[in-house]
């Protein structure tokens, strides 16, 4: 997935999750597969799944910080370009979010962190 500014995220309406955000939800950070993508909020990770040719069919996902049990980050390395994000949720299981090597997990963990713990 690759980082995209929460500016830009707004900008883009067919894009962003209007119809889950609440009102005072800040988006604090969002990433872009190829068709999928994930928000990250000052509540919450919402996942957005496009499927179907034209991909005007989404799912969303809306993922509580406060249901995390445990989450672990990995860096990226010389030969494994991606870091990845698993976290376990109560009722869910895990869910595994993997990002560029651009992208800095370490600030995501800092986040999940700050909600979790």
């Amino acid at each position: 997935m690759r980082t995209i500014f929460p500016g830009r995220a707004r900008s883009r309406s067919r894009d962003e999750p209007k119809t889950i955000i609440i009102h005072g939800e800040q988006v604090i950070a969002c990433f872009k597969a190829v068709r999928d993508f994930v928000v990250f909020t000052d509540k919450r990770l919402v996942a957005v799944n496009v499927q179907g040719v034209t991909g005007k069919k989404k799912d969303f996902t809306s993922l509580p910080y406060s249901k995390i049990q445990a989450f672990s980050i990995e860096t990226a390395g010389t030969f494994d370009l991606d870091a990845e994000l698993d976290l376990w949720f109560s009722g869910l299981g895990k869910v595994r979010l993997e990002f560029k090597g651009s992208a800095d997990i370490r600030q995501l963990g800092h986040l999940i962190a700050s909600h979790v713990l």
